[in-house]
């Protein structure tokens, strides 16, 4: 059973804590990754990165599945 807590989502969520999108990308959500790494890449020139960074760890951390 993959949801939530599991394995998969506990390592995107890490991915992300490195680089913003890369858990989207490991859990293979390739247009939300982009958009999550690009728009942080944006905003950390203005020091707000920070919260696309961690919307992109608890998303990952939360992913259920279709």
């Amino acid at each position: 059973m993959s949801g939530q807590g599991s394995t998969g989502n506990v390592l995107a969520a890490i991915a992300s804590l490195f680089i913003p999108g890369l858990g989207q990308l490991l859990q293979g959500r390739l247009l939300l990754a982009v958009f999550m790494f690009i728009l942080a890449g944006f905003l950390w020139i203005f020091y707000l990165g920070w919260i696309i960074h961690l919307w992109s760890v608890v998303n990952a951390a939360r992913y259920t599945g279709r």
